[in-house]
C-alpha cells in the first residue's frame, strides 16, 4: 500500500515551503519516524518524518517551492528497496559530498592528474554536450585532462584545452620529462557564483522591504554609560555561570530594562492593525540573531516574568537550537518588541529595521571608551550608542526619545 508524504501545515500565515534537502534517497527503505525532508519556510526549517515503514519514492526535487498540503513523495509499504539508491532528487553537491575516488591496486589514479591510459578510458564516455564541443574543436579527448568524476571530461575541460592548446597533455607515445603539476582554468578574477536565496532569507527580505514601504520609520539615538553594567557583570559572571550554566551577558540586562520602559510607554509595545492600535499587555521580546541561514528573531515569551538568568537561559537555548537547525515556528512567533545587538559584530551605530507588525526595535552597539563630561570633569567611560527605530504612525517623537532616554511619562528618570 502506498502512503502520500505531504507538506504539513507549519503555521497560520505560512502557505508554502521549499524543499531544502532530502535526507533519504529515492528508492531507499525508510522506517517510521525517520526524517525524510528538511523544509525551509519563511521563518524556520522544519523536519518531515515518515509515518510508515516502506520504500521512499521521491516526486518533487530539492529546491522547489510547493504549497502546504502538496504531495512530494510516497512510501510503498510493500515495496523493495533498490540495490543501489540514486542520490536524493535535486540534492546539491554540498548536501551529498562525493568521496574521492580510490585507484584500484596497481592502477592509475583518476582525476585531473590521471595517466594517459585513464584519460583515454574516460574519453570514451563523453556526454552529448562534451562530444559536440570535441567534434567542433577537433581536439583529441585523450590529450585533455578530465576534472569530472573518475577522470571524465567536462565541457569546461574541453573549452579550456581549446583556449590554451599549449597546456594540453602530451600524447601517450611522448616521453616528456615529468613536470610540476599546475592548475588550469579560467581566471578567478571573473568567476561568478549564482546561488538562489533560501526561503528564510527571501521571506525576511520581503518583510523588511514591506516595513520600509508601509511604515513611517524614524530612528532616534542616545548613548548609555555602561560602567555599572560592566561592573555588575564582572562581579557576578563567574558565580552566574557556575549556578545557571549560562553566561551573564548584556542582553539579559537590556531585555529587563526595556520591559520596564515598555510599561511606561505602552505604544512602543503595540502594533498597528488597519486603523486600530493594538496595545499589548504582555512582553514577548524578540532577540535578533544572525545564523548561517540568515536573520532569525526567536522570541523570549513573557520575558517580564523571567529573571535576568531566565532570559539568558532562554537565549542560550535558542542559540543551541539555531545551531542544530531546530528553531520552530512557535519560537519565532508572537513578538511584541525586538532588540538587535550589532555590537557583537563591531557595529558602532546603525538604524535597525522594524519587524512587522511590531512598531519599534532597539539597536545595541559595541562598547567603546570615550571621553565624556561627568560633573564638570572629563572622564573616560565605556559608552554604547543606542538606536531605536519606530513607526511614526503610532509612536510620537516624545514617546520614542523618552523611552530611549529612560524618562517616564511624568518626566522623572
Amino acid at each position: 500500500m502506498k502512503y502520500d508524504v505531504k507538506v504539513p501545515a507549519v503555521g497560520e500565515s505560512i502557505t508554502e515551503a521549499t524543499i531544502g534537502q532530502w535526507m533519504k534517497q529515492n528508492g531507499e527503505a525508510v522506517k517510521r519516524n525517520d526524517v525524510l525532508i528538511l523544509l525551509e519556510t519563511d521563518k524556520a526549517s522544519v523536519e518531515v518524518v515518515a509515518e510508515q515503514d516502506g520504500v521512499l519514492q521521491i516526486l518533487t526535487q530539492a529546491g522547489q517551492t510547493i504549497p502546504i498540503g502538496a504531495v512530494v513523495a510516497s512510501i510503498d509499504s510493500e515495496g523493495k528497496a533498490a540495490a543501489t539508491s540514486a542520490p536524493p532528487a535535486g540534492a546539491s553537491k554540498s548536501a551529498t559530498p562525493v568521496a574521492a575516488a580510490k585507484p584500484a591496486a596497481g592502477g592509475p589514479a583518476p582525476g585531473p592528474m590521471a595517466s594517459v591510459e585513464t584519460r583515454m578510458s574516460a574519453s570514451t564516455h563523453l556526454s552529448p554536450a562534451v562530444q559536440r564541443v570535441v567534434s567542433e574543436s577537433g581536439l583529441d579527448p585523450a590529450t585533455v585532462n578530465g576534472t569530472g568524476r573518475d577522470g571524465r571530461l567536462t565541457k569546461a575541460d574541453v573549452l579550456n584545452a581549446k583556449a590554451t592548446p599549449t597546456t594540453q597533455a602530451a600524447p601517450a607515445a611522448a616521453k616528456a620529462p615529468a613536470a610540476t603539476p599546475t592548475m588550469r582554468g579560467p581566471s578567478k578574477q571573473g568567476d561568478e557564483k549564482r546561488v538562489p536565496m533560501s526561503t528564510i532569507r527571501r521571506k525576511t527580505a520581503e518583510k523588511l522591504k514591506q516595513a520600509q514601504n508601509t511604515a513611517a520609520i524614524l530612528t532616534t539615538f542616545n548613548e548609555v554609560d555602561m560602567s555599572k553594567a560592566m561592573e555588575l557583570r564582572s562581579k557576578y559572571k563567574d558565580k552566574f555561570k557556575e549556578k545557571y550554566g549560562a553566561s551573564l551577558g548584556f542582553m539579559g540586562i537590556f531585555v529587563k530594562a526595556a520591559i520596564e520602559a515598555l510599561k511606561e510607554w505602552p505604544a512602543v509595545n503595540a502594533s498597528l492593525d488597519g486603523n486600530d492600535i493594538v496595545y499589548k499587555n504582555y512582553y514577548n521580546i524578540g532577540v535578533a540573531v544572525g545564523t548561517d541561514k540568515g536573520l532569525m528573531v526567536p522570541i523570549v515569551k513573557d520575558a517580564d516574568m523571567l529573571s535576568i538568568a531566565g532570559v539568558e537561559l532562554a537565549i542560550k537555548n535558542f542559540a543551541l537550537k539555531a545551531r542544530d537547525g531546530k528553531i520552530s515556528i512557535d519560537d519565532l512567533s508572537g513578538g511584541t518588541f525586538t532588540i538587535s545587538n550589532g555590537g557583537v559584530y563591531g557595529s558602532l551605530m546603525s538604524t535597525p529595521i522594524l519587524t512587522p507588525p511590531q512598531v519599534a526595535i532597539l539597536g545595541m552597539h559595541k562598547i567603546e571608551d570615550r571621553a565624556v563630561v561627568i560633573s564638570g570633569k572629563v572622564e573616560v567611560r565605556p559608552m554604547m550608542y543606542l538606536a531605536m527605530s519606530y513607526d511614526h504612525r503610532v509612536i510620537d517623537g516624545k514617546e520614542a526619545v523618552s523611552f530611549l532616554g529612560g524618562a517616564g511619562p511624568s518626566g522623572h528618570r
